[in-house]
């Protein structure tokens, strides 16, 4: 770990006062404080702070608080609503975990920066608007913190470099929060191509459901009462705050803020193939649409073709929710002898046979025991890589990033994958960045 531990003086410090700082009488000490059979005790429990609370944040804070080696010790949000309920919900689940009748182990912040400058702060669950990842997870590596960062990556291929080169020099362990690695089903799957039962991959097609076409409203409005708008909008445009910008959906759909679903979704189905491929393709064309009315103007409907450097062509395309394989995505592995098509909800191939073989102790195993979070913790532990490293993270949200350049430009892009830079195209070159917001800066 960082060495900076969730100590038994901080431990027993938080259990003295309240968030207004009164001091009151001590939390008694169990034996499921200290630690038993199957939870480790505190000082020894990985020391957690979540960034980002609202939608899939907030089930990340659950899905956290129920890790027995772990202690959720901080949440920072924007809207105060949220980190309050944050924290409120860590000290109940504490409180009920120990026998006690209360808890106040766990700090709000309205300031991410603030939590990142505790000591004994080993690591953050970053799970806010997209454009934030990138920054924070900056801020993170510098403050010696390992990080879960919830996917896209990034709003630009040069800001996934920056993490990447500040992940790597800082020591940090990092993991993608596209999960699916931590699903047997698609393990299975994905062992399957990399162990030959298909032969030799001859296409790869990739499908996520599209966005959801135009709308928002960009009508400024008051922005209401305990909500940091200048927080939330960081190294994003000024922008006037509307009532659809800042929530889950609107958070997704505006180009300041998101790549929209062709990276937020589209990096589920982009992951697993690059888990078994891993390569960035070298050509891409596309289109799609991007709406015209309304707040939300990120690509919402795309079909993008290209190929890899040994001549292999992929797909890359939305469907319609309601269409083949829906509310999820897919990744389809055609190969000389058959092929596996894999998803979150399903998993399916040709020969039928395919789906019953077993992967052999000595063939190439991707399934880690434990699930995507323990994984985690277990790479913090170890200082090893956890199952979705910050080197695939970053090559997968690349061909997000070069679909939609290619989409926005209409024209072909060529990938340089040794430079990591377009081919002699100066105004694609130029998307590969986008400029933050003063005082931000990578």
């Amino acid at each position: 770990m960082s060495g900076t531990k969730l100590t038994r003086r901080r431990f027993l410090s938080q259990t003295t006062k309240t968030a207004a700082g009164a001091i009151i009488a001590p939390n008694i000490i169990t034996s499921s404080a200290l630690g038993d059979a199957s939870t480790p005790p505190a000082s020894e429990r990985i020391a957690v702070g979540h960034i980002g609370v609202g939608g899939q944040g907030g089930g990340l804070l659950r899905n956290f608080l129920g890790l027995p080696d772990c202690q959720v010790i901080g949440i920072s949000d924007c809207f105060k609503d949220r980190r309050d309920a944050g924290v409120q919900l860590a000290n109940d689940a504490y409180a009920d975990r120990n026998g006690s009748g209360s808890w106040n182990g766990c700090e709000a912040y309205a300031d991410f920066r603030d939590l990142l400058a505790r000591d004994d702060l080993d690591a953050v669950v970053v799970a806010t608007p997209d454009h934030w990842h990138v920054p924070i997870g900056l801020a993170a590596a510098r403050a010696g913190k390992d990080m879960y960062i919830e996917k896209p990556l990034g709003l630009a291929i040069k800001w996934n470099k920056a993490l990447r080169k500040a992940v790597k020099r800082h020591g940090r362990v990092f993991q993608y929060g596209t999960q699916q690695r931590g699903s047997r089903r698609c393990a299975f799957g994905c062992e399957l191509v990399v162990n030959g039962r298909i032969g030799e991959i001859k296409e790869i097609h990739v499908e996520s459901p599209c966005g959801f076409g135009p709308g928002g409203s960009a009508e400024p409005i008051p922005v209401p009462e305990g909500f940091d708008y200048a927080m939330w909008l960081g190294p994003a445009p000024l922008s006037p705050y509307t009532r659809d910008r800042c929530t889950n959906d609107g958070a997704w759909f505006v180009y300041d803020n998101s790549v929209g679903f062709l990276g937020g979704w589209g990096s589920h189905p982009l992951d697993l193939m690059h888990w078994v491929y891993p390569q960035v393709p070298v050509e891409y064309e596309g289109t799609g649409n991007i709406p015209k009315e309304g707040l939300f103007d990120v690509v919402d409907t795309w079909d993008v073709k290209g190929r890899f450097a040994n001549g292999v062509p992929f797909t890359f395309k939305a469907f319609n929710q309601d269409e083949t394989f829906p509310d999820t995505d897919k990744t389809k592995f055609v190969g000389e002898e058959g092929w596996v098509a894999v998803s979150r909800a399903v998993l399916d191939a040709e020969p039928k046979s395919l789906l019953t073989s077993l992967i052999k102790p000595d063939e190439i195993h991707l399934y880690r025991e434990g699930g995507h979070y323990e994984d985690f913790l277990n790479a913090i532990k170890t200082r090893s890589n956890a199952e979705s490293p910050i080197d695939s993270a970053v090559q997968t949200d690349f061909i997000s990033h070069l679909s939609d350049i290619a989409i926005r430009t209409g024209r072909r892009i060529t990938w340089d994958p040794e430079k990591e830079e377009i081919v002699d195209d100066e105004i694609a070159t130029r998307m590969m960045d986008r400029p933050m917001r003063s005082p931000w800066t990578l």
